[in-house]
């Protein structure tokens, strides 16, 4: 009986939610720290073993349901891209804009 006691673990699960849809959690920050060490959406998405087209549906998503851009679309080339500050606080945790946004 006792062995079975060593063997279990409490874990658990965070995210935000805006209006019932989620915003930001485990996921969406591995994305936006892979973004900001690659420089590139397709190498974060790589990284993190999802589609290009579903990292950007999660970065449209948060920057929608937040009101503020998380990624700047302008630098480099097609598929080159940094975080903007705002999104370097999200991932971070150190909340800035983001996290007044969310109630924070």
């Amino acid at each position: 009986m006792e062995k079975d006691a060593e063997r279990m673990e409490i874990k658990s699960k965070l995210w935000i939610e805006v209006d019932g849809e989620p915003v930001f959690g485990r996921g969406r920050r591995f994305l936006l720290n892979a973004i900001d060490e690659y420089g590139s959406i397709n190498q974060a998405a790589k990284e993190i073993n999802i589609s290009y087209r579903k990292a950007w549906s999660y970065i449209k998503a948060m920057e929608e349901r937040l009101g503020i851009k998380l990624v700047d679309r302008q630098s480099g080339g097609k598929r080159n891209k940094h975080l903007l500050q705002k999104g370097v606080e999200l991932y971070k945790g150190h909340g800035g804009e983001a996290r007044h946004k969310i109630g924070g």
